[in-house]
């Protein structure tokens, strides 16, 4: 048995997580081409330092760059899921208001996914994946079922099981599914009053570490060294303008982290 098999053997959940993340790679694929990315980035970190600091004994820190490279990068397909989800969420309500006017003009739903997969490029894949399926002989249940499976974000598993539901149960599909899309906007809106809620703390927060206190700072600092004859040097004003860059991008990527993954 390979080194890269036993480590997918330990994460069960990987097969289901590269399916969501529509990666073709099977999970030992995926494992081995994390560990040469790792390999590869470590071993260019190594090499970039020694070139500076001219210290063999800095390649002792190998196993230690490696065990963090991995499991940085084992964690794309994470990173890649909430992409998708993020992208499925922006447009579900767009998708599903679309499919319920194509039902209710008398469109066949086999009719309806194909339209609607022309239309949304993200959520359009999926119903043309379950065309694929049907066109293959897979029945429309069948086919659901699998997308169902696949797809990361819990508001379309939730808009293809009404589907599933009332194509089982013979209820009109258009109600039903206008009662999820509803239900969705309901969380959509709460989730943007949130944000809201959470925006002027962080703009505070981000007004006071971010803008004011750097820039007091800095001039405090300059006034400070004048005073007693001291020179700062380009060197240090250069890291400082750095570090005020750096802060200032992790507001931005905290900020936009937070907000709701939908077209507000």
């Amino acid at each position: 048995m390979s080194f890269y098999k036993i480590i997918s053997r330990h994460i069960p959940e990987l097969k289901l997580k590269l399916g969501q993340a529509r990666l073709r790679d099977d999970p030992e694929q995926y494992i081995k081409k994390t560990t040469m990315t790792a390999v590869f980035l470590t071993s260019a970190l190594l090499i970039i330092i020694f070139a500076f600091i001219k210290k063999a004994n800095i390649f002792l820190l190998f196993p230690l760059i490696f065990f963090f490279s991995f499991f940085y990068f084992l964690r794309y397909v994470d990173v890649k899921i909430e992409r998708i989800k993020k992208n499925i969420n922006q447009e579900i309500i767009f998708a599903g208001r679309f499919l319920i006017i194509e039902l209710e003009s008398g469109v066949p739903i086999y009719n309806a996914f194909v339209n609607l997969g022309r239309s949304y490029e993200v959520i359009g894949s999926y119903f043309n994946e379950v065309v694929e399926k049907v066109n293959l002989g897979t029945t429309m249940e069948e086919a659901l079922n699998e997308i169902i499976a696949l797809s990361p974000s819990a508001e379309l598993r939730k808009l293809l099981w009404q589907l599933l539901n009332s194509m089982r149960t013979g209820a009109d599909v258009a109600d039903s599914l206008n009662a999820v899309i509803e239900q969705i906007v309901r969380q959509q809106q709460i989730a943007v009053k949130d944000y809201g809620r959470k925006l002027n703390p962080l703009a505070m927060f981000y007004m006071m570490m971010a803008v004011i206190v750097p820039s007091l700072g800095t001039t405090v600092l300059i006034v400070i060294a004048t005073f007693i004859g001291f020179t700062l040097p380009l060197s240090f004003l250069i890291i400082l303008a750095c570090l005020v860059g750096f802060m200032q991008f992790m507001f931005y990527a905290i900020i936009k982290s937070a907000r709701p993954p939908m077209e507000l």
